[in-house]
């Protein structure tokens, strides 16, 4: 799949959700004076204080929120967090948790800022969002994962899952570790990040009729640990630009040992 039909595909994506979100019920939460835990089954996230915040249904962020969850994010099996087609302030204190069949979308960004490995708010493409985890992401058995130029203190770990969305890792600064792993899936890419532990990428088998280069795209992170891949099919890349490599504090091993 190409760029441009990967944008078409991500665009797409984002009017399927505006869809369901208009056919389901606008939210459910419980507030009081104090930050209390907020549940959306559905409709836009306003801007506020929650104590925690539970994705069970189609759910996008207002555009312009800004958001603060003192404890964490949980996105159901089969919800959809869409925190990428408008611009917006959210600060997490702890961790963001996806289950089966879920969608975490985190982040956007103009040209302006990351070239050509942009991803644009749909809702304001000069706009921006800042986003922020103060732990862990962790999905398992995902649909997509979408994480553009956001701040994770924690590690990231997605275990399973897959669909005919692209998985785009990109653009974030990650302290911990990143740990991908049993991915079936049309296209995967970590691409432009800085991870302050170890990358680690298995048994990912993509399916992707016409990826241009074929493989799982690990292009130009900087890993200041070590870079780990195993069982990649059908490949890895390093992406278009010659003498585009990673940068690694320590080694690059198994199928990435020639992407530094």
């Amino acid at each position: 799949m190409n760029r441009r039909a990967r944008f078409r595909m991500l665009g797409v994506i984002a009017v399927m959700a505006a869809l369901a979100l208009s056919a389901s019920p606008a939210m459910a939460a419980t507030h009081t004076a104090a930050a209390s835990a907020y549940t959306c089954s559905g409709g836009e996230i306003p801007s506020g204080t929650y104590a925690s915040l539970s994705v069970t249904g189609g759910c996008a962020v207002a555009a312009g929120a800004e958001i603060t969850v003192l404890g964490s994010v949980s996105v159901a099996a089969g919800a959809a967090l869409d925190a990428q087609s408008a611009p917006a302030t959210i600060s997490i204190a702890r961790n963001v948790t996806g289950g089966a069949g879920s969608l975490v979308a985190l982040g956007c960004q103009p040209p302006e800022y990351t070239g050509n490995s942009a991803h644009p708010c749909t809702v304001d493409p000069a706009g921006h969002s800042t986003i922020s985890v103060g732990g862990n992401i962790t999905v398992t058995g995902a649909a997509a994962v979408l994480l553009n130029g956001i701040t994770v203190h924690g590690n990231v770990t997605l275990t399973g899952g897959g669909s005919e969305i692209p998985w785009a890792i990109k653009n974030n600064r990650i302290d911990g570790n990143v740990t991908i792993t049993g991915q079936q899936t049309e296209w995967l890419g970590l691409m432009f990040n800085t991870i302050g532990g170890n990358a680690t990428l298995t048994k990912i088998a993509l399916s992707d009729a016409h990826p241009g280069a074929p493989g799982v795209y690990i292009v130009r992170n900087t890993v200041a640990r070590n870079l780990t891949c195993t069982a990649l099919t059908p490949g890895v890349s390093g992406g278009f630009v010659p003498g585009s490599v990673n940068v690694v504090g320590r080694n690059a091993t198994g199928q990435c040992a020639a992407l530094v």
